[in-house]
């Protein structure tokens, strides 16, 4: 399988380099598990989601605490058919497939209750897209339906979701919709948007 994400760090600051840059230090922990590729436009992170996510989150959290206003713009992606496997993406968090929706959806809960924390408030919005074959919607509509018992969800909105609370709940409920819903083997992609310290909420 391939699973990755393509992300960009949009500080509202004249020192926006430095921004960027104090918040890539963040992945160097993770850097033995995943394959980071930075370049002009966007950060390419390729690895399991079980790494991938708590990455992306300590990213978000370095970005956010520098107490300006920053947007991460991502599109995710597992299972894409265009793509190569690749073993660094070798994985067991994805859901069984002869698991009923329900279980799947208490297993997802689980897992956003154990969530660390971080001070940090994640203001998110997503789309989840199941591809291929099979009942799309049952998957899309289930993932909702775990979506509204998360603890961090805000309320719908055109084309997607938003969810707000702290930054470690946030990204635990993000990791869940990627891995639990849509066929394992499958290709889902989810396009992200998270915001941080913007003045609309001041």
């Amino acid at each position: 399988m391939f699973a990755g994400a393509q992300l960009s760090l949009y500080p509202m600051t004249d020192n926006f380099v430095d921004v960027i840059m104090s918040s890539l230090c963040a992945f160097d922990p993770y850097r033995d598990r995943l394959r980071i590729e930075t370049d002009d436009i966007s950060t390419l992170v390729v690895g399991p989601p079980e790494v991938l996510f708590p990455a992306l989150r300590d990213f978000y959290v370095a970005a956010a605490s520098t107490r300006h206003h920053v947007v991460l713009r991502a599109t995710l992606s597992r299972g894409c058919p265009g793509e190569p496997d690749d073993p660094i993406c070798s994985t067991s968090a994805l859901a069984n497939p002869s698991e009923p929706l329900a279980e799947r959806q208490k297993a997802a809960l689980a897992a956003v209750a154990n969530a660390k924390t971080t001070s940090e408030i994640a203001r998110a919005q997503f789309s989840l897209y199941v591809m291929g074959a099979g009942d799309h919607m049952a998957e899309i509509m289930g993932c909702i339906d775990f979506l509204k018992s998360s603890g961090v969800f805000d309320r719908s909105k055109n084309f997607c979701s938003r969810l707000t609370g702290d930054a470690g709940p946030v990204f635990a409920t993000l990791e869940q919709a990627f891995c639990r819903f849509g066929p394992p083997e499958g290709h889902v992609t989810v396009d992200l948007t998270v915001s941080a310290n913007s003045p609309s909420t001041a």
